[in-house]
């Protein structure tokens, strides 16, 4: 059961699934603009802490395994390909916003499910 509540708290951090938002999160448009904010630190949630690299890597660990994978940015969305363990998860290209040192990724386009990290 314990690994079943982590897999789903991971996946609702890196795919986007979350609470209510009550922040004034603002868009993150554009490549340069990701770039400097991913370069401030790494993104963290309790039981999370990854690294998103300007060279398109993604690295870090969840709920004590490896997390590995890659992005690109098309058309002002954040791809990516994302392997937790042994678990893939699917090619997703999500919505950046900010506010403050917490950056929020919905899935889909801006259109599914959200996550919000901090910027550590």
């Amino acid at each position: 059961m314990r690994q079943q509540v982590q897999g789903i708290t991971l996946a609702a951090a890196l795919t986007g699934a979350a609470g209510p938002v009550f922040a004034d999160y603002v868009p993150i448009r554009d490549r340069a603009e990701f770039l400097g904010v991913i370069t401030q630190g790494d993104l963290t949630r309790m039981g999370i802490r990854l690294t998103v690299t300007p060279d398109g890597a993604i690295s870090g660990r969840a709920f004590g395994r490896d997390v590995s994978g890659k992005w690109t940015w098309q058309d002002g969305y954040f791809c990516r390909d994302l392997a937790w363990g042994d678990t893939a998860f699917e090619y997703n290209c999500q919505e950046v916003a900010r506010d403050g040192r917490s950056v929020r990724f919905t899935s889909d386009k801006g259109t599914g499910q959200s996550a919000s990290l901090r910027l550590e």
